[in-house]
């Protein structure tokens, strides 16, 4: 099983810029595809960016395409989101999750994070 800590969060003015990591423990973090979620206040879980275990392959969500890079370093154990041009409306707790490689990379994410708040001022 694989431990995951998000950090990073905060608070944020529009237009600025902000970088998220979440450092697994326990499996090595190549055994997992891996993904960042959000969840708006009053809002569903959304997903919002996944890359593979490897790093080759990466996908974002329309929403955040353009400003919003995911990466990983397996030899450090760390997923980054590089958030940039942040808005208002991507306020909400962020949430790294795994997925194993032996399955498809867009398939349902079973083991979280516990979450870090990022909060964009306008």
């Amino acid at each position: 099983q694989v431990h995951l800590v998000e950090s990073g969060g905060g608070l944020v003015q529009a237009g600025g810029s902000l970088r998220l990591s979440c450092v697994a423990s326990g499996r090595a973090f190549d055994n997992y595809h891996m993904g960042w979620f959000r969840q708006a206040p009053g809002k569903e879980r959304e997903p919002v960016a996944r890359i593979n275990w490897s790093g080759s392959s990466t996908y974002y969500e329309d929403s955040v395409k353009g400003r919003f890079t995911i990466s990983r370093d397996n030899a450090k154990n760390t997923a980054y989101l590089q958030m940039n041009k942040v808005k208002p409306e991507d306020t909400a707790v962020y949430y790294c999750a795994v997925r194993p490689r032996a399955n498809d990379w867009f398939g349902d994410y079973a083991l979280w994070g516990r979450g870090t708040q990022v909060t964009v001022s306008s």
